[in-house]
């Protein structure tokens, strides 16, 4: 049976349902789940010994359940941002004593881009786009002071920039000259959306190139570095529509993506492991524990920069990866809280995740009002063919009293296919997708052989 071990997952979306899959399958340990949710996810109901739903993932809410089966649980592992950058490690251990899985509120780097920009100055510059940053609380008179200040600093770079919110905004609050706007007054409109909302924003270069997406398990002495994946933010096939939380990704069968090679993996862990050494001292420390370095490179033909750094688990890039680990996720967990992890293994497979996602998600419909029952009975069915090479993990979906589940308003469900290539393990999750029953809508281009071609032909291009 294993030893038992009584685990708090901090949930949002599919990513903890990757999570708790993933601790579930060891084989030295019997794992316990006391999740805290945002709803009553019909994937983590069925899993957790306890289930909570706090819908707004208060930190004193989750200290007093934690507090009340505090002699049950021997860490927890925090997978949304929020939670982390209101300080939920910080409270949970002073508070009950148990260890947290996720960074300190000093070390939750997605709280601010422009401290972002700010670090990589120091210890990283050769990351770093061209940037500015416009405080909302500087003393403009008037917006077209604001305007003006905008203008030269436009006049400086060009126009080619993309326009942040220094707020974390789930991917959302970007936007990008030649696809969100084209003059400089939609630009002007979209920064002072931000800038009226009460944020700061920061205006940078626009960096073109090929994106990939790194993560690193971290104990606060060393990184264990995750396989590579790519990330589809935007909402439709060829990479149109409004930015979304990520429509799906894939993973190749080795450590880097098609279009990168092993000195573009070395050179993103080069730059990686120099902010880690400016944030650690150059000693050890603990703060960092988690996945502190969750980062959005672009790869261009002189280099790779950083577009943000966040400090969790990526959602979906952690679910083509946690699927084939390795190495025991539990005991890695225990390592990172002990301050002796080495490395983390994985299986040279491939995997893609698509979501499924609400009809006017995305800007997919303007209104929806029709049934959000959705069934999953007939994908789980598929598993028998399949086996542990398709997982279905539900996010914003809600299992209601009656029996059955609905989706909510982000995206509801994903699929995840492992194979010996990304173009089978496409195959699969697609399967999984059309399998699902319900009035939902999904990319069907993620993992595409066109659309790494594109980038492999683009990157070879950019490198002259």
């Amino acid at each position: 049976m294993g030893e038992r071990v009584g685990i708090l997952v901090i949930s949002y979306g599919s990513r903890a349902a990757a999570v708790i899959d993933a601790l579930n399958r060891s084989e030295d340990y019997k794992a316990r789940f006391y999740v805290v949710d945002k709803q009553r996810n019909p994937f983590n109901v069925r899993h957790a010994t306890k289930h909570v739903v706090i819908p707004d993932l208060d930190v004193g809410k989750i200290c007093d359940f934690v507090e009340a089966n505090k002699t049950e649980i021997d860490f927890g592992f925090c997978c949304p941002e929020k939670p982390i950058i209101a300080g939920v490690r910080d409270a949970v251990e002073s508070k009950t004593g148990v260890a947290m899985i996720c960074p300190t509120k000093r070390y939750a780097i997605e709280e601010s881009k422009a401290a972002q920009r700010l670090l990589l100055e120091e210890c990283c510059a050769e990351a770093n786009p061209r940037f500015k940053l416009f405080p909302c609380a500087s003393e403009y008179e008037s917006v077209s002071e604001v305007k003006r200040a905008v203008w030269d600093f436009l006049d400086e770079i060009g126009d080619e920039v993309a326009v942040k919110p220094d707020k974390p905004a789930a991917g959302k609050g970007v936007g990008v000259w030649g696809d969100h706007f084209t003059s400089r007054e939609r630009l002007f409109e979209h920064f002072m959306s931000i800038f009226d909302g009460g944020s700061d924003v920061i205006i940078e270069e626009k960096v073109e190139g090929e994106e990939s997406s790194f993560q690193a398990f971290c104990d606060g002495k060393r990184l264990a570095v995750l396989p590579e994946t790519r990330d589809y933010k935007r909402a439709f096939d060829a990479d149109i529509g409004e930015n979304t939380g990520g429509m799906g990704s894939y993973k190749d069968n080795k450590d880097w993506l098609p279009f990168m090679d092993k000195s573009d993996r070395e050179e993103e862990e080069r730059m990686v492991q120099k902010i880690f050494n400016q944030l650690r001292g150059n000693a050890s420390n603990e703060g960092l524990r988690g996945i502190p370095f969750y980062v959005a490179f672009m790869h261009t033909g002189k280099g790779a920069k950083i577009l943000e750094i966040n400090s969790r688990p990526g959602d979906p890039e952690i679910q083509n990866v946690l699927p084939v680990l390795k190495s025991d996720f539990v005991d890695v967990c225990f390592r990172m809280i002990e301050g002796n992890l080495s490395r983390v293994e994985c299986d040279a497979k491939a995997t893609v995740v698509t979501y499924a996602v609400p009809m006017d998600y995305g800007g997919y419909r303007v209104k929806y009002s029709g049934n959000r029952r959705v069934d999953l009975s007939s994908a789980y069915a598929l598993q028998e063919q399949y086996g542990d090479n398709l997982r279905i993990y539900p996010g914003s979906m809600e299992l209601r009293e009656d029996g059955h589940t609905y989706a909510l308003g982000s995206r509801t469900v994903c699929t995840v296919g492992i194979g010996e290539s990304i173009a089978e393990a496409r195959e699969i999750s697609l399967d999984g997708i059309r399998n699902i029953d319900g009035a939902l809508w999904n990319r069907g281009d993620i993992g595409a052989e066109y659309h790494i071609e594109r980038s492999v032909g683009r990157m070879r291009r950019g490198r002259g």
